[in-house]
């Protein structure tokens, strides 16, 4: 049985984590299985140093689905990141509430406010990419090395590029039907291990 539980899957590697298990920020989110490397930094710090401009004051959430793969390096910029695009001015004010006589509940006026940030199961986010506030990242996608991610990105879909943008997608439009139809990743261990021959083959018909 694996142990969905532990820090480190392997043994002898330290840079590797089951991302869920080092998150204590109620408001980040994450699946089973999801891991991520990181070879410069610690990676059990991944919410202090890649989860950036993320304030309770938001109330906004990261959601990880299961079994993704998150290279070192990426980043999630939450909202606080923006500056309001409505204001004239570009400086956020409301920020500095008491040098300018505004109440500090005037704070979250100072940037756009662009919603959560959701990634789905079994996602691939390549090394040092940026995923923006408000995208939703679809199943099975691939995210390009330093892609900057602003706008949705459809199930099983490349994309890479600043700002990123689709390559291709991963397969036919029918075997992407019956990966979102028969959802691995909800399978009992069990059964996913039982079925890993056609997993990684690439053959959904294989399914048993």
């Amino acid at each position: 049985m694996m142990d969905k539980q532990k820090i480190y899957p392997r043994s002898k590697d330290r840079e590797t984590v089951y991302l869920k298990n080092v998150i204590i920020d109620p408001s980040i989110i994450v699946g089973d299985y999801t891991m991520y490397n990181d070879f410069v930094n610690d990676p059990v710090d991944f919410q202090k140093n890649n989860v950036l401009y993320h304030y309770p004051i938001n109330h906004d959430r990261l959601i990880i689905g299961k079994f993704c793969s998150i290279a070192c390096g990426a980043r999630f910029l939450f909202n606080s990141a923006n500056h309001s695009m409505t204001s004239l001015a570009t400086y956020p004010f409301p920020i500095f509430f008491e040098e300018w006589g505004l109440d500090v509940s005037q704070i979250t006026e100072a940037w756009d406010n662009n919603g959560d940030i959701v990634v789905g199961n079994d996602v691939w986010i390549g090394y040092e990419a940026a995923i923006f506030a408000g995208v939703t990242i679809g199943d099975g996608a691939i995210i390009g090395t330093r892609a900057v991610v602003t706008k949705d990105v459809p199930p099983y879909t490349i994309v890479g590029g600043v700002p990123a943008k689709p390559i291709r997608k991963r397969f036919s439009d029918e075997t992407i039907s019956a990966l979102l139809t028969e959802r691995w990743w909800d399978w009992p261990e069990e059964k996913i291990a039982r079925n890993l021959a056609a997993i990684q083959s690439g053959h959904v018909d294989q399914f048993k």
